[in-house]
C-alpha cells in the first residue's frame, strides 16, 4: 500500500504567510487561469480567478548533488492537505517521470522512468517493495516540476 504525501503544512503555510522560498526569495502572486495550476498541497487544481504562489522548492532536507530545486505552484490562502491512497487530481497529464529514491535522498539509478498516469500507482508499489527505495517522487514528464512524493502506508 502507497499513500501520496503533500507538502508538509507548516512549511506551506510560511510560504503563504511570505516566508521565503527555497532560492530565499519572497513567493511570486499570480491569478489562475484554471488551466493546470496544481497546488502541491491541496493536491487540486487552483480554480480560475484564484490568487496562487509560484515558489522554488526543493524537496529534500539538505542541500546536495541530487536535491533538485524547480518551481511549483501553492494555493495563496490556506488550504488543507491533500494526498492519501488515491491518485490526486493534480496528476491529470498523460504521464510523469516517476523515480526512487534512498534514505540517503539521493537517486536510485535504474528506477526513473515516463509512466502513463493510470500506472503511476502500480509503478510505485512496485519501487516500494524494494528495500533500498525509501520514497518516490513524481514529476511532470514535459517540464519536470516537483508534483507529489509517494511513500509507503502506514498500518
Amino acid at each position: 500500500m502507497i499513500t501520496f504525501t503533500p507538502l508538509p503544512t507548516e512549511e506551506v503555510r510560511a510560504l503563504q504567510g511570505g516566508g521565503p522560498d527555497a532560492y530565499g526569495r519572497v513567493p511570486e502572486r499570480a491569478i489562475a487561469t484554471g488551466e493546470g495550476e496544481p497546488c502541491r498541497h491541496c493536491l487540486r487544481q487552483i480554480p480560475a480567478g484564484a490568487p496562487y504562489l509560484i515558489v522554488a522548492h526543493r524537496p529534500f532536507p539538505a542541500l546536495q548533488p541530487y536535491a533538485e530545486t524547480g518551481p511549483i505552484f501553492l494555493c495563496a490562502h490556506a488550504c488543507e492537505a491533500g494526498g492519501g491512497a488515491g491518485l490526486p487530481e493534480t496528476l491529470s497529464s498523460p504521464s510523469f517521470f516517476v523515480k526512487g529514491y534512498g534514505a540517503n535522498d539521493r537517486i536510485l539509478y535504474g528506477t526513473g522512468a515516463v509512466i502513463d498516469t493510470q500506472d503511476i500507482t502500480d509503478r510505485a508499489e512496485d519501487l516500494l517493495a524494494r528495500p533500498e527505495v525509501a520514497y518516490v517522487h513524481v514529476r511532470s514528464a514535459a517540464n519536470n516540476c516537483y508534483a507529489v512524493r509517494i511513500d509507503r502506508a502506514v498500518d
